[in-house]
């Protein structure tokens, strides 16, 4: 192959995704067929593209190649019989071919960026969305869409990998995310968070309190999610920055999303397999997934007319209250369909809640 059809080939590969390596020769002593600056590809299923020898170094090469690309790190090579000084950043290989001669080589790996599939069509849902491909991400996404919004107009000017309407573990495995992060914020969370947890990711990040976060891990066994498929939950979704706006709360919530990146490469770099039980992986946020995640000072909340949701405890603006319920003549207002949810579970238990509070704030 010519060196225009190797970079027909790398771009390909780079357009689909797929890993490889370039080999490049940097010192070729004879007796030997290659020359400097004679390259190779070599794809994630071990196949050579190229010239850079015989059969004697093809084999070494090919491994080393694939060595590099499993850790995602460049690597000298040096295959030769001669005795020489050993280098810390050179992997030297005996020269199996009888004629002897030496090679060197500099191989470069080049391994696509992780898949994010990020789900909701929420202010933080779609700026995550950008900060995430911002660090290098490849970012797709989910949502529940109506069908008076076309073809995903929230997304449509952020040029994401693929847009997927609704939440559908099938549809989310053929995408093959790595990790997945769940801002619907009270928008489908329960069906949003059980395709993620079938889907195969690697690691689910939830945009929630811990507190609710907990509910929905009781709700997800209801529902008959596995334990071993809940153990990729990491909720909340990143430090805490006690973020308040969706720019906030996005940016800690990718932050998240790099931790969990870097400590899967370093898991696949030890042989470790990348999905499972991770741990507790990210701090936890402040205990509030709405947009305001740190409580108003009393002044501030009572000038914007705030009413305590029993359930979570935050202040809810009644004037854009996403649920308002009607029990033992009173009216209740609610931050996420959540806190809705579980109220009406044991109305009785957080009417009585609310009475030790004074309401409005």
């Amino acid at each position: 192959m010519n060196a225009a059809t190797l970079l027909e080939l790398e771009q390909r590969l780079t357009d689909e995704a797929q890993p490889f390596a370039v080999a490049t020769v940097i010192r070729a002593a004879p007796p030997t067929s290659a020359w400097v600056g004679a390259q190779a590809l070599i794809d994630g299923a071990g196949e050579l593209y190229g010239w850079i020898g015989g059969g004697c170094s093809r084999a070494i090469v090919i491994q080393a190649a694939q060595e590099a690309i499993r850790l995602g790190q460049p690597k000298r090579v040096r295959i030769s019989n001669d005795e020489q000084e050993p280098e810390a950043d050179l992997e030297a290989h005996a020269m199996p071919c009888a004629s002897n001669g030496t090679l060197e080589l500099f191989i470069q790996p080049t391994v696509p960026a992780p898949t994010v599939l990020v789900l909701g069509s929420t202010p933080t849902a779609l700026e995550a969305c950008v900060l995430a491909q911002r660090v290098g991400f490849r970012v797709c996404a989910a949502a529940q869409v109506s069908s008076a919004c076309g073809s995903f107009t929230p997304f449509a000017s952020l040029g994401l990998q693929r847009v997927v309407h609704g939440f559908d573990a099938d549809a989310f495995a053929s995408l093959a995310p790595q990790l997945i992060l769940i801002a619907t914020q009270g928008e489908g969370d329960e069906d949003a968070l059980e395709a993620a947890l079938r889907s195969g990711a690697a690691a689910v990040l939830l945009v929630a309190s811990q507190k609710k976060a907990e509910r929905l891990r009781e709700s997800m066994l209801l529902r008959g999610v596995t334990l071993d498929q809940l153990s990729v939950l990491h909720a909340p979704a990143g430090p805490a920055i006690h973020a308040q706006t969706p720019q906030e709360i996005a940016l800690g919530a990718v932050a998240g999303l790099v931790t969990l990146r870097r400590e899967l490469q370093q898991r696949a770099s030890a042989g470790e397999p990348a999905g499972g039980s991770h741990g507790e992986a990210v701090a936890a946020l402040p205990p509030c997934e709405s947009m305001a995640s740190v409580e108003l000072p009393v002044a501030a909340t009572a000038r914007a007319a705030s009413y305590r949701n029993p359930v979570c405890g935050m202040a809810v603006d009644i004037a854009t209250a996403r649920h308002v319920v009607e029990a033992d003549g009173q009216r209740v207002y609610f931050c996420c369909d959540g806190c809705k949810i579980e109220f009406e579970r044991e109305p009785k238990k957080y009417l009585a809640k609310r009475d030790r509070h004074e309401e409005p704030l």
